[in-house]
């Protein structure tokens, strides 16, 4: 018969458990927060893309000479607080820093619907292709800021049961006790209203020249 030391039967006690540990969901609550958290990060993706698009759209805007000026200030602006605002996977779990980086993304839809809208009254803008491309390319990439929100809200939901649900919620009371739930995307205010124009009729710049904005670069509100 052959004896084990402590070290030994420490060993042999682990292998015999961890397919029963595998079983009874001690693995699901981190596979579930890694693809949360896989998922968080193409939201971040999605949205720097929109964000490294705007100044390229705005330098346009202002190069056809158009006179409307607020709405692009409201852009500038939106663009400016949304990319200073980050919530990192260790802050999904707090309500008010999610809260205020959808508001904040929100806010920069807002401006920019509008600015799309705005922009339909000047056919010089339609019939400029840089202005035409960079319209689409902002089109699909709200489009995909949207299929990653709800992939994400998806991954969380999921990760969010492990922690209630048996027999996950046993090791979310002791191993796994530090993982909290989730914060949810949500319909804010700003997509359930149409967005409403003011067109702000000041003189247009001189001889119709555009000030200076460096593509990825935030511009120069007028």
């Amino acid at each position: 018969m052959v004896r084990l030391n402590a070290r030994q039967a420490g060993i042999a006690a682990v292998v015999v458990m961890l397919p029963a540990m595998a079983g009874c969901g001690y693995n699901t609550i981190p596979t579930q927060q890694e693809r949360a958290e896989a998922a968080w990060a193409d939201v971040q993706s999605q949205y720097q893309r929109r964000a490294d698009l705007i100044p390229n759209l705005v330098a346009t805007v202002q190069g056809a000479a158009i006179a409307e000026r607020t709405t692009l200030t409201q852009v500038i602006e939106a663009r400016a607080r949304a990319t200073s605002i980050q919530v990192s996977p260790d802050t999904l779990s707090d309500p008010a820093a999610f809260e205020q980086f959808q508001a904040a993304q929100g806010q920069l839809t807002s401006a920019l619907s509008r600015l799309l809208v705005s922009v339909e009254a000047y056919p010089q803008l339609q019939a400029n292709q840089n202005f035409v491309q960079l319209q689409a390319q902002l089109e699909g990439t709200e489009n995909r800021i949207a299929i990653a929100r709800r992939d994400y809200n998806e991954a969380v939901r999921a990760y969010n049961t492990t922690l209630r649900t048996f027999p996950s919620v046993i090791w979310a009371k002791t191993a796994h006790s530090g993982s909290q739930p989730m914060q949810l995307f949500n319909a804010t205010t700003e997509a359930q209203t149409a967005p409403s124009v003011t067109f702000n009729l000041g003189p247009a710049q001189p001889g119709g020249a555009a000030p200076t904005v460096t593509p990825g670069s935030a511009p120069t509100a007028q």
